[in-house]
């Protein structure tokens, strides 16, 4: 019950870096956070409830919502719908209001201290199909930031048709160029908060990710 982004676990996340602060060489201004599938979660969670001022945010193939979670690895036969109801303190059915305690989508954005924070989520449009998590989680991830934002231009939010329209055909929507040679498919941006869906399953393109993370730009 301690795990899934429980606060016991984003304080050690936390702990860590103030440890790094106090006894290396440590350029506050630079302070970076990179995840891939649980990683990528508790880049997510860290991004919503870290003490820390951290630049940039990096999540590749990111759980945000463990009630979802549960009934897409439950109707997958997998092992981690039984994960989830132990992480969750669930028993045999699971507990939803401690689900909601651990899953970023459903916590408060804190706006003012995320606003030089950049977060970039990335998701391989093949996930949930070859991979164990459906972009769906980034998806909304990104649209709950962007709403709790205030964001008014719908363009900048991923659309229903749009997310539909990913999962049934997995065909790009647009000319949106390539990363790491791989083809874009829909690639969504406001302000500090970026969104790709990538040619790719549950993964990260290491390479392009740290680049990026180191980009001055």
């Amino acid at each position: 019950k301690d795990a899934c982004c429980s606060d016991l676990a984003l304080n050690d996340i936390d702990d860590a870096i103030t440890f790094a602060i106090k006894n290396s060489n440590v350029d506050t201004s630079q302070i970076f956070v990179i995840g891939v599938s649980g990683g990528g979660y508790a880049t997510l969670c860290t991004y919503m409830k870290s003490k820390h001022n951290i630049r940039k945010f990096s999540a590749w193939a990111s759980i945000s919502d463990l009630i979802a979670w549960y009934y897409e690895s439950r109707i997958r036969g997998n092992g981690y719908a039984e994960d989830i109801l132990v992480c969750t303190d669930s028993g045999t059915e699971l507990n939803e209001n401690n689900a909601k305690q651990k899953s970023p989508i459903y916590w408060d954005t804190p706006l003012t201290k995320l606003s030089k924070s950049s977060l970039f989520i990335y998701a391989g449009i093949y996930d949930g199909i070859q991979g164990s998590v459906p972009i769906t989680h980034s998806i909304n991830f990104y649209n709950k930031i962007l709403s709790d934002l205030s964001v008014t231009d719908s363009s900048k939010y991923v659309s229903d048709k749009e997310k539909l329209q990913l999962l049934e055909y997995r065909k790009p929507l647009g000319d949106y160029g390539n990363i790491a040679e791989r083809k874009i498919f829909l690639k969504k941006e406001s302000g500090h908060i970026k969104l790709t869906i990538f040619e790719g399953g549950h993964e990260m393109l290491t390479k392009f990710a740290l680049d990026e993370l180191l980009n001055e730009e």
